[in-house]
């Protein structure tokens, strides 16, 4: 009877173990960026863009039909939040998916770029992603052919030969610099490196302040339009 009991408490101890784990895990997972509220008007269509659902998130059908670029988005954000800035992309000739996260945390979904190249024809390739997001993306694009990579506010913790143009804000103030300095030998040499003057962390998306960012001196409009014509430069050069 003794062994039993103590077997018995020893049960309930690691079920009441599991269960504040699962709760810590579920408050975790619920706390995140929300997409502000005027980008719901991203998700309609234009004259120049028709936004439709697929299964790994949203895609950006623009005038283009070369160039698609795939979109790895910030941990713990809204996905929909990347939708202004993509869609400038998708106007200019880019076509773009948005990939749609499990828990809002990319790391969750390293290879959901695989089930789009498979099931879309572009001539070109390119993957990016913003802080945790573009780090999924370069763990991704280390092992995969792609035409480039695009790290806004990240950086590559594995060795990547694609092309890389990396943008970051000199107002970023969530964004590890020891950690980008540590990991810059995993980009090629000829990598393009963008400090945009007065541009913070959560500028490159739509969801409000971010804790611990430095206070922006140029508009989110600015730091988007800026970081569409770069990333339109290297997809076009």
């Amino acid at each position: 009877m003794t062994g039993t009991h103590h077997i018995r408490k020893l049960f309930r101890g690691i079920l009441i173990l599991f269960l504040l784990l699962a709760a810590a895990a579920a408050v975790y997972i619920s706390d995140y960026s929300h997409a502000s509220d005027y980008v719901r008007a991203y998700l309609q269509d234009t004259a120049e863009v028709a936004v439709r659902e697929i299964p790994e998130g949203l895609f950006l059908d623009g005038p283009g039909t070369q160039n698609a670029l795939i979109f790895y988005p910030g941990g713990k954000v809204e996905y929909t939040a990347y939708l202004p800035l993509l869609h400038r992309l998708a106007k200019g000739g880019t076509d773009c998916f948005l990939v749609k996260m499990p828990a809002n945390l990319a790391f969750l979904g390293v290879n959901k770029a695989g089930g789009i190249l498979e099931a879309y024809d572009y001539d070109s390739w390119y993957l990016a992603g913003h802080s945790l997001g573009g780090v999924a993306a370069a763990f991704y694009a280390a092992d995969h052919d792609l035409n480039g990579l695009i790290l806004l506010a990240s950086y590559a913790t594995k060795p990547v030969d694609e092309p890389v143009l990396q943008i970051y804000g000199s107002e970023d103030g969530v964004l590890n610099l020891d950690a980008l300095e540590e990991n810059a030998g995993n980009l090629p040499a000829d990598s393009a490196v963008e400090v945009l003057d007065g541009a913070n962390h959560a500028g490159f998306g739509d969801y409000g302040d971010q804790d611990g960012d430095g206070e922006a001196q140029i508009t989110r409009e600015q730091q988007q339009e800026i970081t569409a014509d770069l990333i339109e430069e290297m997809i076009t050069r």
